[in-house]
């Protein structure tokens, strides 16, 4: 039906095609032939003829991960007037203002003051006074706006009604978070921290690509918390592929009393390490300060698919470059029953797939990880040795490096 489409159908199914090769590699070979044909590289129409250059090579010589990044959608762009531009506009106002002053309009100066006082030249142009050129030359020079103001390149001004969001991991004591594993793939909602003094809980919800945290604080003291403060942190290399907006608490927590922050975040591609958030705050005239783990993980953006078995071989297949795939033995760390097994898979983020391996103890799943400007599939194989209390995994993806960031986070709940 394709060649009974009018020409503009035929551009947006041309660039179709190619996101379809990014998305599932196993349709590669029947992709190239369309963008390959004759009936468009030879096309009388030159949209078409170089839609169709471009994207077949654009197949043949980008790997998965460069054709990923250049298909990657575009952000929106967000237009801001030049700093300079407005300072030339407020100097043009003033100017019109200066010639809008009859020239009759100046009463004043010529009230006060006699001949002598006040100097005057040939033209009729009055000379300021002695003392006010005196202190004009002792005055300090103004400052002048640096060029990153001028041309628009300064930074913003923190928004004091949200949090700061810091990039740079800090130290944290992953001890006094004992339960934090269970976060991978059992729930989203549970208690982070707890002394004495405070409770910090959680309670989050994942959609596509973004994700929302309930974080609450409860002062179990029966002083108030005072000073209290919260600092976001992001790993430098986890800063362009993970978004972080998050609403400011309130300095003070009454006695007994609990209160909620939000935070957003914006999956802009796969991420590695987990945020950071420091808590401080002074109670009963001591300081306390904290570090904790958000439970903001990667594998929150999965989304289980379904597959027959005959799919799923092929796209196991396809995905054969190096970087794809990841592979790592492990022994157990909890009871090998197949159906806890099969729910921690699924909490993960995979569909389990049943009837698809040869083998009926091996267990195999398919997920995307759904990001902000592009879609990864993933495949994966778990096969368990009962008698050795060991687990053999292996994951596959569209794109270089996420396999290896699954493997490492399931393989720690298993």
């Amino acid at each position: 039906m394709f060649h009974l489409c009018s020409n503009q159908t035929k551009y947006i199914l041309l660039s179709t095609y190619i996101k379809l090769i990014n998305l599932f590699p196993e349709i590669k070979g029947d992709i190239e032939e369309v963008l390959g044909n004759d009936n468009q590289l030879r096309n009388s129409d030159a949209e078409i003829q170089q839609r169709a250059m471009e994207y077949t090579k654009l197949s043949q010589i980008a790997s998965s991960d460069l054709l990923a990044t250049v298909l990657e959608e575009m952000p929106q762009f967000t237009e801001r007037e030049s700093s300079l531009l407005a300072k030339l506009k407020r100097k043009s106002n003033t100017l019109v203002k200066d010639r809008d002053i009859p020239e009759g309009d100046n009463t004043s100066t010529q009230e006060s003051g006699t001949p002598e006082d006040s100097p005057v030249l040939n033209n009729h142009t009055e000379l300021p006074p002695l003392a006010q050129v005196a202190a004009a030359a002792h005055a300090p020079p103004a400052a002048e706006p640096s060029l990153l103001d001028m041309f628009g390149g300064a930074p913003p001004a923190q928004d004091p009604t949200k949090v700061q969001v810091v990039t740079g991991l800090i130290e944290c004591d992953e001890a006094s978070q004992p339960n934090f594993k269970a976060f991978i793939c059992s729930r989203n909602n549970g208690i982070l921290f707890e002394s004495e003094i405070i409770q910090i809980g959680v309670k989050s919800e994942f959609t596509g690509f973004e994700g929302k945290l309930q974080v609450f604080y409860g002062n179990k003291s029966p002083l108030p918390l005072q000073g209290f403060n919260t600092t976001l942190y992001i790993s430098a290399a986890d800063q362009p592929s993970l978004r972080l907006e998050g609403q400011r608490v309130p300095q003070l927590i009454a006695a007994g009393a609990q209160i909620p922050q939000t935070i957003k975040a914006t999956a802009v591609s796969a991420f590695a390490e987990c945020p950071l958030i420091q808590i401080s705050f002074t109670a009963a005239g001591n300081a306390h300060n904290m570090v904790l783990r958000l439970p903001l993980l990667v594998n929150k953006f999965s989304k289980g698919t379904g597959m027959g078995a005959q799919d799923f071989f092929v796209r196991w297949k396809n995905l054969n470059l190096p970087a794809q795939e990841c592979q790592k033995v492990f022994k157990a760390g909890r009871p090998m029953d197949n159906d806890l097994v099969k729910g921690k898979v699924q909490g993960f983020g995979f569909q389990v797939l049943d009837g698809v391996d040869p083998k009926p103890d091996n267990l195999v799943g398919a997920g995307i990880l759904v990001c902000e400007g592009s879609q990864i599939g993933c495949l994966l194989r778990l096969e368990p040795s009962k008698p050795a209390q060991m687990y053999r995994m292996t994951v596959r993806s569209s794109k270089e490096g996420v396999a290896e960031l699954f493997v490492n986070l399931l393989s720690q709940d298993l």
